[in-house]
């Protein structure tokens, strides 16, 4: 992180690109009254010393209340005049889901957000593009000047009549003066009687697919599981379900598990998207390695570092492995989140007792899970390796699971127990 003063010499020092592509305001983080007003004061100090966003510039409200509201102050018709554009009020280029423009060229380049996670390949697929994050007012103020080496504290742009101008310290409101409002919130209310609902689905589409609820345990521990990836430091929701273009497809398991973990980092090869298929002994991509394991029977086990799982709180993440026939998350630690969609889906959320046992997991192991039997609260487990050499190491396993979410894994889900209950 750089205070706008030593921004501009990070820019230059690293050889990032200077030019100012896109800058983007908005989204669940930093649309509240008070962000879009300091922004849109900015935007009207452009209109008034005539100058116009040299980049495109887009503005994306986080909910429908915040647009009627910004939209009846004139917020939205300011930031129109300076070359502005509105989008829907949903998560939008923050998750990848937006018109961006050549990101398909794979091209060097920046942008600007003020949203709140900037993983590669997040904003656009593009591994290239490097996405800056900053405050809705600085990325305003960068997006009129076009250039990431502006620094509206203290240098001048030229408008329109050849005139050097600054622009001044934004302003802002903290909540509207004449209140919130809004004409059609978008809630709908569900059907009464839900029993008489049918949902139909085109068995042949690419987008949407009902789902099938996941298999119960069977009641053994869990016997030959094969190592899928041993995943190298960060590993994030989008490392292991990737946002972007993919985002399409979250109304259809099948289609979205195509881009389970192909973000992680393999540790025995230092790559994305490529594991030992230890049926073939090939290296292949992951979701092909897991499904060819499935398509087999046989159930696997992903194993990863610290932190696993930060990031967006979204269930395709947990769905997908438990979906393609992982059957377990054996890590140094979780992000909370994280760990709880896993449960919910039926799967095992387990940390080594001793992180450093991480170090001992190899690419050929074949992995036992012992002491589901007698799966209780605060109870660790043992996991066994089984090395390709013959020799073997028992470690202790912990986890977090309390009576209801072992109930969970026992029916295969929480929906599971939830359909049971109701049924």
């Amino acid at each position: 992180a750089w205070p706008i003063s030593k921004f501009a010499a990070a820019v230059r020092e690293n050889g990032w690109p200077a030019k100012l592509y896109v800058g983007l305001i908005g989204s669940c983080t930093n649309s509240s009254y008070e962000d879009i007003s300091r922004a849109a004061s900015l935007a009207q100090q452009a209109v008034d010393k005539k100058l116009v966003a040299r980049s495109e510039y887009t503005i994306t409200p986080g909910s429908e209340q915040v647009r009627f509201t910004v939209e009846r102050d004139g917020f939205l018709d300011t930031f129109g005049k300076m070359g502005g554009v509105v989008l829907a009020n949903a998560c939008g280029p923050c998750i990848g889901q937006w018109a961006r423009h050549g990101a398909e060229k794979q091209e060097k380049n920046s942008i600007i957000t003020s949203f709140n996670r900037n993983f590669a390949k997040r904003a656009d697929g593009n591994p290239n593009t490097h996405a800056f994050v900053a405050s809705p007012e600085i990325v305003t103020a960068l997006a009129i000047a076009g250039n990431l080496t502006f620094n509206p504290l203290t240098d001048t742009l030229t408008n329109a009549d050849g005139n050097a101008v600054m622009l001044d310290e934004p302003t802002g409101m903290e909540l509207p003066p004449r209140g919130f409002a809004v004409e059609d919130a978008g809630y709908q209310a569900p059907a009464e009687d839900g029993s008489k609902v049918s949902v139909l689905v085109d068995p042949n589409s690419d987008r949407l697919q009902l789902l099938d609820s996941f298999k119960p345990w069977e009641g053994t521990d869990l016997k030959g599981l094969k190592l899928l990836i041993k995943a190298k430091g960060k590993c994030t929701t989008d490392h292991i379900s990737m946002a972007g273009p993919w985002l399409k497809y979250r109304g259809h398991l099948d289609n979205i598990s195509n881009n389970m973990l192909i973000g992680a980092v393999n540790y025995f090869n230092d790559s994305t998207n490529s594991v030992k298929n230890q049926l073939t002994g090939e290296y292949a991509e992951v979701p092909a390695t897991q499904r060819n394991y499935k398509q087999n029977g046989i159930g696997s086990i992903v194993v990863g570092d610290e932190n696993y799982g930060e990031g967006s709180s979204r269930e395709h993440a947990a769905m997908e492995p438990r979906f393609l026939g992982v059957r377990a998350i054996l890590v140094k630690s979780f992000a909370r989140i994280h760990e709880t969609n896993l449960k919910k889906q039926g799967m095992l959320a387990l940390t080594f007792a001793n992180p450093t046992d991480y170090e001992l997991i190899r690419e050929d192991d074949s992995i036992d899970i012992v002491g589901l039997t007698s799966f209780l609260p605060g109870k660790p487990l043992e996991v066994v390796l089984n090395h390709n050499d013959g020799t073997a190491h028992t470690i202790t396993v912990n986890h977090t699971y309390n009576e209801g979410q072992i109930m969970w894994f026992k029916a295969g889900s929480a929906l599971n127990l939830i359909k049971a209950a109701i049924s």
